[in-house]
């Protein structure tokens, strides 16, 4: 090992299938967002709700993700991160077909949490093993990858789910899309990721659990940064999970032009991510971080509060840019913040990052069930300026700790 943690001499102990594992992995598990952002208006009419009520669903699941990435964090230093992740995209995979066959809506909402639950195991083990298989000079731009790929589950798949959905509806969209998806992701896992040991986490010096979580929880640095991330994953949902509805009700267009809509959206969000390794080498992880999240949230409120549709959408797009970029930075500073307990880190930084998914859906539910989408713009994109100023006055840069 480096002193970062990482696998010293570069390409040592990984195979050539890594990489791939795990953007196929993140990328598959973007589709059930995608699928219940784009159809979220036919899901509701199907169990009779309303879209302020439907999109609870996310709330929920983002509750029971948070609880899973809690419990990660101690079955990281227990168990073998591939094993995790296995497990992970395996209770995804059920609550996929769980979605589609759900006869109430209570049960899907149930099904729905199964699946963040799911996430919650996945999506930690695949940023653990970044630090655990890369240097740290490779670090931010491989992080770009796997955020990029979760974009072009978007890009390739809002087209695929709105055809699907027009021959079958929202069901078939499940079944034909996302769970043959989240079986390949699982099945190339296996294949192509090592069985590394979590030694490092619980070592033989006699640290247990617990240490890992107060290692973490005790250092200001690395809880600001935690909580900066859970309010820019809030600020995202304004775009995320909210935009197609939004551009569908407040101009009326059609599900088909919303599913361009989002392809732009994410394919833009992807440009950011794959480019933002060069930024953060050049500006570092915190500097970029903080510019990008105050940028975001400021072009969130915007593209709520515009009344023409395509001044609207380019501030949308704006928006997803800096938010690619920022997202990438800030997952790479928050990877550093605690290198001898990554595992558990990245594990709290999942349990916190739904979270902020949590805060944003149901904050942004709130603000249509009481107010509108301009309401919705101006508490999301708060919650982006917000998450700037804690990383600019509480977060150190890595090579500073």
């Amino acid at each position: 090992m480096d002193e970062n943690g990482g696998i010293a001499g570069g390409k040592r102990g990984r195979g050539s299938l890594v990489l791939p594992s795990l953007v196929v992995t993140r990328f598959t598990l973007g589709t059930p967002s995608l699928l219940v952002s784009l159809l979220l208006i036919e899901i509701g009419a199907t169990f009779g709700q309303s879209v302020g009520a439907t999109g609870q669903i996310s709330t929920v699941s983002s509750v029971a993700a948070f609880v899973g990435a809690l419990t990660m964090g101690v079955l990281s230093m227990r168990y073998r991160h591939k094993h995790l992740l296995l497990a992970g995209t395996t209770l995804f995979a059920i609550a996929a077909v769980g979605c589609a066959l759900s006869p109430l809506f209570s049960i899907m909402v149930a099904f729905y949490a199964l699946g963040g639950l799911g996430a919650s195991m996945a999506i930690p083990m695949t940023s653990t093993m970044v630090g655990e298989l890369y240097p740290i000079s490779e670090r931010a731009s491989i992080m770009g990858y796997l955020l990029a790929s979760g974009a072009l589950s978007y890009v390739i798949g809002a087209p695929a789910i709105t055809f699907v959905a027009g021959l079958g509806g929202w069901r078939t969209a499940f079944l034909v899309f996302v769970v043959p998806l989240v079986a390949l992701g699982t099945v190339l896992s296996y294949l192509g990721i090592p069985s590394v040991p979590s030694g490092e986490e619980a070592s033989a010096g006699g640290r247990g659990v617990g240490e890992g979580f107060r290692e973490v929880l005790l250092n200001r640095s690395a809880v600001a940064c935690l909580l900066g991330s859970a309010l820019n994953a809030a600020c995202w949902q304004a775009i995320v999970f909210y935009s197609a509805s939004f551009v569908r009700q407040t101009f009326q267009v059609s599900a088909g032009f919303a599913s361009l809509y989002i392809i732009g959206g994410a394919s833009i969000y992807s440009v950011g991510s794959l480019v933002s390794g060069r930024i953060v080498n050049r500006f570092g992880r915190k500097r970029t971080t903080v510019a990008m999240s105050v940028l975001a949230g400021a072009f969130t409120l915007l593209y709520c509060n515009v009344p023409d549709l395509w001044i609207s959408t380019a501030m949308a797009y704006v928006a997803s840019l800096f938010t690619g970029f920022g997202s990438s930075a800030s997952g790479s500073l928050t990877l550093e913040q605690v290198p001898a307990y990554r595992g558990t880190m990245m594990s709290v930084s999942s349990a916190t990052g739904n979270i902020g998914v949590a805060l944003g859906a149901g904050l942004g539910g709130l603000m249509l069930l009481w107010f509108d989408y301009s309401a919705l713009g101006i508490a999301l994109g708060g919650a982006g300026v917000a998450a700037s100023l804690l990383f600019q006055l509480l977060v150190r840069e890595p090579t500073e700790l």
